[in-house]
């Protein structure tokens, strides 16, 4: 029985090292398509808080985000939000890298990756010091408390036994493999210390208690935080170039004669510059897309194998989490799509453009 199930857990490792195809029309289900490309400033704008919103990573960040989306206004609250200096989406972010506000996403993260069955003591504190003073926080998250439960935590499941007594030579075989070959980077470090020289069999079962969920959630937690990061950077830098390459239009489609031509080249070359600088963040997402993909695809195989393993207390730990990420993947799959369709937009709204100046009608 339990070799039958180990198959379908390693068939997840073909997932580690293949590539998957991306379903076809993954961009247009996302509701983002070459219209795109027409929308006013207030609705790119709107677009964008939006995928904070839905995406961030920082509660303080999408609070915000939402409030910009839910006011009177929200083209004009959303531009309010993304300006830049000074504007919410700043105030947001560095108010989440206030010291208490960190502690609190680290108990956050404590609550969706340890299960109370597994890990009493850290669920219960984590529940705690959410709602407890700013210093209390600060001493159980960097005070030695967090610690001090999860030691309690390894103790009960010691004590228990049942962990321990479960684990078998396939368990370790596939821990090793994750550690060399899982998509994420902080699964496999979690993977690898797990397995490392001199490591123990509480080192295995926690990691199927709690190590393997937490390398998950840090995973998802920096994929979406750099992509709208440099998202916003990549923003900033094409809407000041389409400013540019549509004044540069407009002039020449003013002047004429030799000083005209100049200028339809210079204006040309405008839009052509729009293109050359869309391409990078389109080919980003386009492999932020397939990555997720990879991930959703993955996380759906381990959550078949943990679920056909159910009867053995390592396995069913994850069963919950890898549900939780196989989904945050699947979302994080629409998110690329949606960018990747908006940014092929302005890659066409710039072939466009440069058309229409070789090609007066």
């Amino acid at each position: 029985m339990y070799k039958r199930i180990l198959s379908c857990a390693l068939c997840a490792a073909a997932l580690f090292s293949g590539t998957v195809a991306v379903p076809a029309g993954l961009a247009a289900e996302s509701g983002v398509h070459a219209a795109a490309a027409a929308m006013t400033p207030g609705e790119i704008a709107r677009w964008e808080v939006l995928s904070y919103a839905r995406y961030s990573v920082h509660s303080t960040v999408k609070t915000d985000a939402w409030t910009a989306l839910l006011s009177e206004d929200p083209e004009a609250a959303s531009i309010e939000f993304l300006r830049y200096p000074g504007g919410g989406l700043e105030y947001a972010t560095q108010r989440a890298l206030n010291r208490d506000e960190g502690n609190k996403r680290f108990l956050r993260r404590l609550l969706e990756t340890h299960l109370r069955a597994y890990s009493p003591e850290v669920y219960d504190a984590a529940n705690l010091y959410l709602t407890t003073t700013a210093s209390k926080r600060e001493q159980f998250c960097h005070g030695g408390g967090y610690e001090a439960a999860k030691g309690r935590d390894q103790r009960f499941r010691a004590e228990l036994g049942e962990q321990k007594r479960a684990l078998v030579e396939e368990d370790r075989r596939y821990v090793r493999m994750l550690a060399e070959r899982d998509p994420g980077t902080q699964v496999r470090f979690a993977a690898a210390y797990a397995v490392r020289e001199g490591s123990t069999d509480d080192d295995l079962t926690d990691f199927f208690a709690w190590g393997w969920a937490q390398g998950a959630r840090l995973d998802i937690e920096t994929f979406r935080e750099e992509l709208l990061r440099e998202n916003r950077q990549w923003q900033q830098t094409i809407a000041q170039l389409i400013v540019d390459a549509e004044a540069a239009e407009k002039a020449a489609r003013e002047i004429e004669g030799e000083a005209g031509k100049e200028a339809r080249d210079q204006a040309a070359a405008a839009w052509r510059k729009v293109g050359t600088d869309v391409a990078p963040a389109r080919s980003k997402w386009e492999e932020a897309r397939d990555f997720a993909q990879r991930q959703a695809e993955t996380w759906h195989a381990i959550l078949l194998a943990a679920q056909q393993a159910a009867q053995n207390p390592n396995w069913k730990a994850i069963i919950d989490p890898a549900r939780t990420t196989e989904g945050d993947w699947t979302d994080n799959r629409s998110l690329s799509g949606e960018h990747v369709a908006y940014w092929e937009s302005l890659l066409q709204k710039a072939l466009e453009g440069e058309q229409r100046i070789k090609n007066p009608s």
